[in-house]
Formats: structure tokens, sequence, C-alpha cells
């Protein structure tokens, strides 16, 4: 695990592959980078994070409940918006994962951030913060808000059979063909967690 770690340190410092990685999962063109409409964009903060489990190196995602909303059911990471107490966004990523799964993230544990990803349905900012986290045994679920969590293995992640596309149900009942998306068991990741993943596949490449 150490050598990982080390390595996505020594990458994150670099330049971040963001724009790149986003586009290659992105389904619908969307905004990457300086775009209109960050001026009109709430701020918000996930904390993606590196843990063991069962010494395998994995990513900890969660699943929503379904409901009557744009992001029904979706996989996510632990994340949510700026608070006005919270003191910076990488305060609002430790908080939310607390809130959402019970993990009490150490500011040490921080590796860096990586690139922002817009989401225009819901008109967020979202910056993406990488953890390590060795030990993830006290997790509790809100279960308001989360209904599963889900380990993303890193050999997974890496390989080209996790990469597939998906077929999308918009809200308005329009069905958008062939997203790129992410593949673990019998889960699909796709829009912002997908971006953010295949930006976090690349630094394990550099």
């Amino acid at each position: 695990m150490d050598p990982l770690i080390e390595k996505l340190k020594i990458a994150i410092s670099g330049t971040l592959p963001g724009q790149l990685a986003h586009q290659e999962m992105s389904p619908l063109k969307r905004p990457s980078g300086d775009f209109p409409e960050r001026s009109i964009a709430r701020l918000s903060a996930v904390a993606v994070v590196i843990t063991s489990v069962n010494e395998v190196p994995s990513i900890i995602l969660t699943q929503r409940h379904e409901y009557e909303g744009a992001h029904s059911g979706q996989i996510s990471f632990p994340g949510g918006k700026k608070e006005e107490n919270d003191l910076d966004l990488e305060f609002t990523a430790r908080r939310e994962c607390h809130e959402e799964i019970g993990i009490e993230l150490n500011p040490k544990s921080l590796i860096g951030s990586l690139t922002e990803v817009y989401i225009p349905v819901s008109k967020f900012i979202v910056q993406p913060y990488l953890y390590f986290q060795l030990t993830t045994d006290t997790m509790t679920l809100n279960e308001r808000e989360v209904r599963e969590v889900i380990h993303f293995p890193i050999k997974e992640l890496q390989s080209e059979d996790s990469k597939s596309t998906m077929d999308v149900r918009a809200r308005e009942g329009l069905i958008y063909r062939n997203v790129p998306c992410f593949r673990t068991g019998e889960k699909e990741i796709w829009g912002a967690t997908a971006l953010i993943l295949n930006e976090l596949r690349h630094l394990l490449t550099v």
C-alpha cells in the first residue's frame, strides 16, 4: 500500500490530467475547467477515500436511495455542499464523509486535491479531495442518505475491462445511449463520479 500512496502523492503534485480524463468519461461533453456557469454554481466537495479491504486497496463509494430527484440511486463519493460554517472545501469533504458513513478522516490523511467537476443538472461545482485511511472499521451509514457502501478495488479501476457504456434514463423521459461508465460487480458508475475516478485512474498510470 505504501508504494501506491507515495506514487499518488508524487503524481498529484504535478499537472493534473483532469480535463482529458473527464472528457473520456463525460456523458454529454459537460464543461470542464473554466466555464461560464461558475458565477451561478454552488460549491461542494467529496472525499475520495482509499482504504484497505481484506488487504486489497480499494476506493469507498456510496449508493443513494431511490427518490424523486436528479441523482436518484446513483453511485457517488461521500460529500455534499459547503455549509456556511465550514472552514473550507476540504473541511466540507471530511465533514460530509463523517456525516454520511461515519468515517472521521484525519486531516493528515489528505493526499491532495483532484480537478473540480461541474454538474449541470444540479449546478454544483464539486471539488474532490483524495485521502488514504487504512482503517475504516467504524463505518456507520446515515440511512437517510446512503443505501449501500461499495468498495471498488483499485486493480479493477486500472483494468480496461472495468470501462463500459450504459443507457441512462433522464427525468424528462429521454434515454441517453452509450454513456461511458465503470462497472464493478453489478454496479454501474457514471456521471461526475466516473469523471473523478478516471482522473485517479490516469494518476495511477503516471
